[in-house]
């Protein structure tokens, strides 16, 4: 079996983004459940890349005329679900961003009423 140059890059690039992966997860800057995903996805690109017709028999499976089509479908969805991630993600960020600056300008409103700037806000307390 021959390997084109574009297959053989494909695999190697797989397998780069494979260590890419292990790297983040000793360093502990990536969940296991995302170690998972991540490095069966990137298993599955070298696969496909070596092995392109296998595409076309999972296609023929689920009813897919090309392993092309396929793969651009699960691609699309992978897409959208990534981007729904994010978007709930900023989300709560966002949420909890408000709730501490909220908290932090509370916190500063009490301590300025509490301790008179001036020598006016210090006569009128002791009043």
């Amino acid at each position: 079996m021959t390997f084109s140059v574009l297959q053989l890059l494909i695999a190697l690039f797989a397998l780069f983004a494979v260590t890419r992966v292990a790297m983040r997860t000793r360093a502990r800057e990536l969940p296991l459940i995302w170690t998972l995903i991540w490095s069966a996805l990137w298993i599955g690109v070298a696969v496909v890349g070596l092995l392109p017709q296998t595409t076309d028999l999972l296609a023929a499976r689920v009813g897919i005329g090309r392993g092309v089509d396929l793969l651009v479908y699960l691609s699309i969805l992978a897409l959208f679900f990534a981007v729904f991630r994010l978007v709930v993600r900023l989300e709560a960020t966002q949420q909890e961003l408000t709730k501490l600056v909220r908290s932090i300008a509370l916190k500063d409103l009490d301590t300025t009423q509490a301790r008179p700037d001036s020598v006016e806000d210090t006569q009128s307390l002791q009043r």
